[in-house]
């Protein structure tokens, strides 16, 4: 299983203070060594962490492939055409959300969505599809002709949280899943189940699937058990880990999970 690393979250320590440290360009090279497969970053519209220069340095530095991470925004569109990464993995944006809090409406958005794979295609990047396990949207997919999918695994990541973790009692606590122990345990199991479902069927289709969000130490070997899945990208928490480990090595451990 591939193991690209989303380093996001270096640019959002970076903007915490407004200078240039610590810089995302300085990943590279410690992500190639520890054998990571490939760099994920995601040019956001409102630019809260990575932005256009950050991300032409980055494509054009890195030796790994980078998956570039965007809306369906036709200026957005545009710019990621003008940069060229390997890969583009369409997401939904809600100016207001935290994080991605959900895959892409491909039904709704299925013209626009379309237009944008074509300008993409025409430039020679591959494109990939971050939605929701469900096998409408899988079809739909494979409709549009794109590369891969990508599927979200935040509500599985949620749920895993509440269950095992400590998140229940801190004040990140979600207040929909605060249940019974017994009810979480029913749902996860559901969502894993969902997840795997989504993605054997995306495989018959022939698309390659990859899967993300939420993905940490805990919780990853029940999604890198899915045969189906070839790519996991991970990021926060792969750099909340490198602050007490070094890059380096929490790449490592992570790539050690995952195998």
């Amino acid at each position: 299983m591939l193991l690209g690393v989303n380093i996001d979250h270096i640019a959002v320590l970076r903007e915490a203070r407004k200078i240039n440290d610590p810089n995302p360009l300085d990943a590279l090279g410690i992500c190639k060594l520890a054998n990571a497969d490939q760099i994920t970053i995601h040019l956001r519209e409102d630019r809260r962490h990575i932005h256009d220069d950050d991300a032409k340095k980055i494509i054009e530095n890195s030796n790994l492939p980078v998956n570039l991470e965007c809306s369906i925004n036709d200026e957005i569109i545009d710019i990621v055409c003008k940069l060229k990464p390997q890969r583009a993995t369409l997401v939904p944006e809600n100016r207001a959300e935290v994080t991605t809090e959900g895959g892409l409406d491909v039904k709704s958005n299925f013209e626009k969505i379309k237009k944008a794979i074509k300008k993409l295609h025409d430039n020679e990047i591959e494109v990939s599809l971050f939605i929701d396990p469900k096998k409408e949207t899988i079809k739909l997919s494979s409709e549009l002709k794109v590369e891969w999918i990508e599927l979200h695994t935040g509500t599985f990541a949620n749920i895993y949280a509440m269950l095992h973790g400590n998140l229940r009692n801190t004040h990140h606590s979600i207040k929909e899943l605060e249940l019974p122990r017994q009810d979480l345990k029913v749902m996860l199991k559901e969502s894993k189940k969902q997840i795997k479902k989504a993605s054997n069927k995306a495989d018959q289709l022939n698309l390659k699937v990859a899967a993300g969000h939420g993905l940490n130490y805990q919780n990853v070997s029940l999604i890198s058990s899915i045969k189906t899945i070839s790519e996991l990208n991970i990021g926060q928490s792969i750099i909340a880990r490198s602050v007490y480990t070094g890059l380096y090595q929490a790449i490592l451990d992570m790539k050690e999970l995952i195998k």
